[in-house]
């Protein structure tokens, strides 16, 4: 056989391997959007969105107090993680035989390793023990304890991308060091920044057990991060675990509602992102 054609053919073999591996990869994303779809878009509507839980066994009510207690607690959990992660990500990776970076990074490597329970068992130690009281608060610190080792290692990984040529251009031109890490090496890997922090956002907006220590839950819209407040995970557990079949569709809607959430602030970001860069050329 000739060579030429033996190459091709065990290239294309390849190329179908990989496009495999990469159905194979979306599968399950796809039979659990599917699942939701056909479980929960039933019970969406206006009411849904605008009203609290109806008191058990009636039927109607929605999940409004869980949406806005999901942003509130996920939002605040976003002001105190990202910061912190971004900013050691950009000394790990600018510093990298620091001592203070090897520690960092295995201390970011090990919290990346522990259960999310762990986190909220923590949490619930030096807050809710502490305060004698649950609260929003409490939920949105352990989520960003979840938070900030995933940004750090994301940030540290595409800002060790920049080529050192790049670092070196803007020291000769007289930039302080600083100013070139901010201005220079951040903006230039600010897309991958963001999205390894929308995946951490994504990734606490769905977790369920730091804020069963934490939260804990409510059936009434509040807006006090220093009490108890709901959110869409613990609404999809409690329907989820409730005796009520009704209760169970709520809690697929939820569950449908949250994967939106999530979906519709990773658009949003990515198409501000991409506007800012349009306009700066």
């Amino acid at each position: 056989m000739n060579r030429r054609l033996l190459r091709r053919g065990f290239s294309n073999v390849m190329v179908g391997l990989m496009v495999g591996a990469v159905i194979v990869a979306l599968l399950p994303l796809f039979f659990i959007l599917v699942n939701l779809l056909l479980k929960g878009a039933g019970s969406l509507s206006l009411d849904f969105f605008t009203k609290t839980p109806a008191p058990a066994g009636e039927h109607g009510g929605g999940v409004v107090h869980a949406i806005i207690g999901t942003l509130l607690i996920v939002g605040v959990a976003s002001l105190i993680g990202l910061p912190i992660g971004i900013a050691a990500g950009i000394y790990c990776a600018e510093y990298p035989t620091s001592r203070i970076t090897w520690v960092t990074r295995f201390v970011a490597d090990v919290m990346n390793g522990t259960p999310s329970i762990v986190v909220g068992v923590f949490a619930w130690t030096w807050i809710v023990a502490k305060q004698k009281h649950f609260s929003a608060f409490a939920g949105s610190a352990a989520l960003a304890m979840l938070m900030v080792p995933m940004v750090l290692r994301t940030s540290e990984e595409m800002i060790k991308l920049v080529p050192n040529s790049l670092r070196e251009a803007a020291l000769a031109l007289g930039y302080p060091r600083w100013r070139t890490s901010l201005s220079i090496v951040v903006r230039t890997t600010l897309p991958g920044i963001v999205t390894g922090s929308l995946l951490a956002v994504a990734r606490i907006a769905g977790e369920t057990a730091p804020l069963l220590f934490t939260a804990l839950g409510s059936q009434y819209l509040s807006f006090n991060l220093n009490q108890p407040m709901a959110a869409l995970p613990l609404t999809v557990f409690t329907y989820a675990t409730g005796p009520y079949e009704e209760w169970h569709q709520n809690a697929w809607a939820a569950a449908l509602v949250l994967i939106l959430v999530v979906f519709i602030l990773s658009i949003g970001a990515r198409l501000a992102i991409r506007r800012r860069f349009d306009l700066n050329g």
